[in-house]
């Protein structure tokens, strides 16, 4: 196992920290990924070492081999510290439609599949799963190969679910180990119950980082932590529930998504409505739409002559595709009429 690094890390003129890594980073990126965490940097930046070669003056480094031993780093910030909304462009996955987007969540899938790890862990994984093939041999995983392969776990499943529950991580942790045998733990008595630990406290981390970012779906459940007042009133979603309470698509707000709102109640008047002006106006208000029905729990009839168009066979449908229930439609389109004549 190598042994550990220690920097002199510059964060700015009057921030100079001494940092432990216990590896020594493989790449460039390593070293910038890990140095963040540490740090807890919330913007990009390059770094600059200081150079035997040049009496220490200060130069970029791109070669992790450039680096001496015990160096002197300085971080070089590229952009200012991120706003809520761009944050959350970088860490998020968003998609687009019609110039506007928000965050989309699909269900949990049927059989989860092992995501692509990137290219120098896939080869180092492939060169073990045949090491294991031939003789049995189990990988010893370094800190730096557990951190990229948690890491890009959690992003995966986060893309399902902000909160997975246990069969979530048993699912993903047992999945991983039959992709990539050399990943058993033989001491464990699954021998995965140690990537399940790991699992749960990553995606905590990564949900720390969303949050920190403005990310609203999984900000209202951190009011407690951060020594603010609880909102109680707010749950997680539930097992079924998809893009729970997604952020504003970019460039919109309450004001111009609340528009496009009446907008669609005086077309939905119309004995014929728009179905390309619903439709589009009903994807792109959707983030409002969920905010209120999370945080002030309207009743039926508010929600009717709020949302006419919520109501609509087209957009009951669109639904249910988007939420991946399968139920008959004779029985939606009958729940429908019991709605409609409830209120009514």
């Amino acid at each position: 196992m190598e042994a550990r690094t220690i920097l002199r890390v510059i964060v700015h003129e009057n921030d100079i920290r001494k940092i432990t890594l216990p590896v020594k980073p493989q790449t460039v990126d390593s070293l910038l990924e890990q140095l963040e965490e540490k740090l807890g940097l919330q913007y990009k930046f390059s770094l600059q070492f200081e150079d035997p070669d040049f009496n220490n003056s200060l130069v970029n480094l791109t070669d992790i081999a450039d680096l001496p031993d015990k160096p002197t780093l300085k971080i070089v910030s590229i952009m200012t510290t991120p706003t809520s909304s761009t944050a959350d462009t970088e860490i998020l996955s968003v998609a687009s439609d019609d110039h506007s987007s928000h965050s989309q969540r699909t269900a949990w899938p049927e059989t989860f599949e092992i995501p692509t790890f990137p290219v120098d862990v896939e080869y180092r994984l492939r060169q073990a799963n045949l090491q294991y093939m031939r003789d049995q041999t189990f990988l010893k995983v370094s800190a730096e190969l557990k951190h990229e392969i948690l890491e890009k776990l959690s992003e995966t499943m986060y893309s399902f679910r902000a909160y997975p529950d246990k069969e979530n991580f048993e699912e993903v942790a047992a999945a991983l180990i039959k992709k990539h045998p050399c990943l058993t733990q033989p001491g464990s008595s699954k021998g995965w119950n140690g990537w399940y630990n790991s699992l749960r406290w990553k995606m905590g981390n990564y949900r720390s980082k969303l949050r920190r970012a403005g990310c609203l779906e999984v900000s209202i459940n951190g009011g407690k932590r951060r020594g603010q007042q609880p909102q109680r009133n707010i749950k997680r979603p539930k097992r079924s529930e998809i893009n729970f309470l997604p952020n504003f698509p970019d460039g919109e707000d309450e004001t111009s998504m609340e528009s496009k709102r009446k907008e669609m109640v005086e077309d939905m008047k119309k004995r014929h409505p728009k179905a390309s002006l619903i439709a589009k106006n009903m994807n792109s208000t959707f983030a409002l739409r969920r905010k209120e029905l999370i945080e002030t729990e309207p009743g039926v009839k508010d929600t009717v002559e709020r949302w006419p168009a919520l109501f609509t066979e087209s957009q009951i449908f669109s639904r249910v595709q988007s939420h991946i229930w399968q139920k008959p439609a004779n029985r939606i389109l009958s729940r429908t009429g019991q709605i409609h004549s409830t209120v009514h």
